[in-house]
């Protein structure tokens, strides 16, 4: 079983979001912790809300007090709303809210039946429950889980220390050359990506970038990737290298085949589906582009946003540094596409929430229909190097140096112009 947790700010989008599955059928509230059931009438935002309220008022410190965390047993797992009713109470009870309010929704919308909770780290004294090392304890709850229910476990935790690390190239300690290679030589077959695209916002991620370029060679035009350092804002910083220098793997031939296999291994890839859940919760608990990223980014995913210079969003992928794996938006959910977030960051505005202040009444009325125009934007819209780095080869072969001769020629009639 893996388990996300999600820390956000947006209280109202979490609930909208999960309630918004009950309404459609395609969810249930499995249970609820100090907020009474309801047997007469439908749950609804504006109930959960106020149960919570209390809480966020007390608060006066914490930046993000909303936890939305989900449990995902694996596809193949059986297990029946009792279980999940038990395996949410012992898992919200050993993370340290077992005293807090908190609810269950069970999601049904695609094959692989999981929880969400929704909840918040605010105490009533307004307090913070520690949240220090929640990830290594989430973990250890989750294995104490797939024992008492005999459950498959989850792939994804093997040791960190099996997976290849790297470093993003720091142009300024020199020896760009080593550094590069010690990524190029390597990353292509970490990680998986289905278009060059995909590849150069993986690389992006340690200071990298690449640039197809053509040239004609005995009469046929060729096509070559040449690999820049840049700085952490994505600016070329070195010289062109070419893909020669560090090896096959990293031509443009071997990428063409990489991606080819990659399509192939990502269609069915169960990681997709956890990837897009975790995208959707952290857009729900997060009220900008940048606390957005900063909440995927403390559960191992990194998000490359290109934007033209009118700041219009054309382009967002996401890297899974759990999975190995490169996805673009629309590839997870149309829902989840470039265009979509272009839609809620720059097109919406809205205004910030008021901040809970003991002296200050909460306007709750006012809060429901602001957040109710967030939601119909929601709904659519929803270190170190390998141990031993391999030589560089020195001899370039002929075709090498009429490629770089027909390069240098481009690059003249570049400036000449």
């Amino acid at each position: 079983m893996i388990a996300k947790i999600g820390k956000g700010e947006n209280l109202w989008g979490a609930l909208i979001y999960n309630q918004q599955k009950v309404d459609n059928e395609k969810g249930t509230v499995l249970f609820t912790n100090k907020i009474p059931d309801l047997w007469d009438r439908p749950y609804s935002v504006k109930f959960f809300h106020q149960y919570f309220e209390p809480y966020l008022i007390a608060n006066n410190k914490t930046e993000k007090p909303v936890r939305h965390i989900s449990l995902n047993p694996d596809p193949n797992d059986q297990v029946d709303d009792k279980d999940y009713r038990e395996m949410a109470q012992q898992y919200m009870q050993e993370m340290g809210y077992g005293n807090q309010p908190y609810v269950v929704f069970k999601h049904t919308d695609i094959d692989r039946t999981h929880i969400h909770i929704v909840t918040t780290c605010v105490q009533i004294d307004g307090k913070k429950i520690s949240d220090r090392y929640d990830h290594p304890r989430s973990m250890e709850v989750c294995r104490k889980l797939e024992k008492r229910y005999n459950l498959k476990v989850a792939g994804e935790n093997r040791s960190l220390n099996q997976s290849p690390i790297f470093k993003p190239v720091d142009y300024t300690k020199g020896n760009i050359k080593t550094q590069l290679s010690s990524v190029i030589r390597h990353m292509p077959q970490a990680y998986s990506f289905q278009s060059i695209g995909a590849y150069n916002a993986l690389l992006s991620q340690f200071n990298i970038s690449t640039e197809e370029v053509s040239g004609e060679l005995h009469g046929k035009m060729r096509k070559r990737i040449v690999y820049f350092a840049t700085d952490k804002n994505g600016k070329k910083v070195s010289n062109p290298f070419k893909s020669s220098l560090f090896g096959k793997h990293a031509g443009v031939e071997n990428i063409q085949v990489l991606i080819e296999k990659s399509k192939v291994k990502m269609k069915n890839d169960a990681s997709k589906h956890i990837l897009k859940r975790t995208v959707e919760t952290a857009l729900s608990t997060s009220k900008s582009e940048a606390s957005f990223k900063s909440q995927l980014l403390e559960q191992g995913i990194a998000t490359v946003i290109r934007k033209n210079d009118e700041g219009r969003i054309y382009g967002i992928t996401f890297i899974d540094h759990n999975s190995k794996s490169v996805w673009n938006g629309s590839q997870l959910s149309k829902e989840l596409s470039a265009n979509s977030f272009n839609k809620l960051w720059n097109e919406i505005e809205i205004k910030h929430e008021t901040k809970y202040d003991h002296n200050d009444h909460f306007n709750l009325s006012q809060e429901i229909c602001k957040q109710q125009f967030l939601t119909d934007s929601i709904s659519g819209v929803f270190d170190g190097f390998f141990s031993g780095l391999l030589s560089s080869d020195t001899n370039e072969d002929q075709e090498e140096q009429i490629f770089e001769s027909q390069m240098k020629k481009q690059q003249r009639k570049r400036r000449k112009k």
